[in-house]
């Protein structure tokens, strides 16, 4: 395992690996690439997805020489990516260049003639002295010919050297960062449930004399419940570091100015995401609820608005629906039973449950109009 790159990497000599049976070597080529750098096989994935890589080392037989190295911050990981992406770049860029010489080079002989119309007017004359001309001028033709190939490899390279670039810089968009920051809090939380609800009482339970067996029916011990503690905790300990990164991202490109606080429903702001001015329907503590010009109603985060262009808080309305209505929707009964100013009780098929109207835009109206969900489908649903 090194974990700088955080891959599995095989090493065994060249004469064993032609040994293998052949579906041994396509398990191979199919979860590693060799690099002629390190002088091993790499696998494809990173961790933690190394489970296929570390099962196909084991079906092997080859021998756990343990781990090289040590883990890298997710900025330095990001760091590195830079700096073999602006390689990348050059490298494509001299490419680039090197074709585009060629191509000139290659159109040159014909470039050179331009303005001699007899040269390109001359008919092929059936002698010596005509044949070699009709040669020169055939050769001539077909490299311009490959000079075109030469300027399409050029822009080729060229786009490949932007793209490399672009994937070298940091990330500018809040709303990204935000996102990977909820990911990353997601993945500590994921952990943390294994950790307490899966690893240790399992731990306890073979510590106390208790024979647990894993899924494919392997006897499960306590080293390999304590690796799984320290996976997870590695996992946990990346996930904080992505999020010191993109915290960081965020602040250097401005910080989030808006909040809860400072946003109301009835606003109108401009959404970084599509640069457009949408309306704010409703805040969350972490979320916006806004609706587009043609009605949509999308989420974003508080730090995808880039300004507030009004600042009229609208107050929503009570929901229209009364305590006794009844509706008949796939020939079941509905009745309404209790009401507040935001939510409805419905009873119906014996049992009573609470609902949200929503005042939402339709488009085929051309104007909002409130919605009451009682079933799934367009049908299920109740319009005031």
């Amino acid at each position: 395992m090194n974990k700088e790159t955080q891959k599995i990497e095989l090493r065994f000599e060249k004469a064993d690996y032609l040994a293998l049976p052949e579906d041994k070597k396509r398990e191979i080529k199919s979860n590693f690439l060799f690099s002629r750098r390190s002088g091993a096989w790499v696998s494809r994935c990173k961790f933690p997805n190394l489970y296929r890589a570390e099962a196909i080392a084991k079906s092997l037989g080859l021998e756990n020489a343990g781990s090289v190295g040590e883990f890298l911050s997710f900025e330095e990981q990001q760091e590195r990516k830079a700096e073999r992406a602006e390689a990348r770049a050059d490298r494509y860029e001299y490419k680039s260049t090197k074709a585009l010489k060629e191509g000139e080079k290659l159109q040159a002989p014909i470039e050179s003639m331009r303005g001699d119309i007899a040269f390109f007017t001359q008919p092929n004359i059936n002698s010596s002295a005509g044949r070699a001309f009709t040669r020169r001028r055939n050769r001539m033709w077909n490299a311009w010919e490959r000079g075109f190939e030469e300027f399409k490899k050029s822009e080729y390279y060229q786009q490949a050297a932007e793209y490399a670039r672009r994937s070298a810089q940091k990330p500018n968009n809040k709303g990204f960062c935000d996102r990977r920051i909820k990911e990353a809090e997601k993945t500590i939380r994921d952990q943390k449930k294994n950790i307490e609800v899966f690893y240790q009482p399992r731990l306890e339970r073979i510590n106390a004399g208790e024979e647990i067996k894993t899924y494919n029916g392997e006897i499960m011990t306590a080293e390999s419940v304590l690796e799984s503690i320290e996976r997870a905790e590695q996992i946990i300990e990346q996930a904080i570091s992505k999020i010191v990164y993109y915290k960081q991202c965020i602040e250097d490109l401005g910080g989030c100015q808006f909040s809860k606080e400072n946003i109301k429903p009835g606003y109108t702001v401009r959404i970084e995401r599509w640069n457009e001015i949408v309306t704010v329907k409703s805040t969350g503590p972490v979320n916006i609820v806004y609706q587009t010009e043609r009605g949509f109603e999308l989420k974003a985060a508080y730090s995808e608005i880039k300004e507030i262009i009004t600042a009229e808080e609208k107050k929503q309305e009570p929901q229209p629906f009364k305590v006794g209505e009844t509706f008949t929707i796939y020939g079941r009964i509905y009745e309404i039973v209790k009401a507040t100013a935001n939510t409805v009780t419905i009873k119906g098929d014996n049992r009573e449950y609470r609902k949200t109207p929503k005042k939402r835009f339709i488009p085929c109206e051309g104007r909002e109009r409130w919605c009451l969900a009682v079933e799934s489908g367009y049908q299920g649903t109740i319009y005031r």
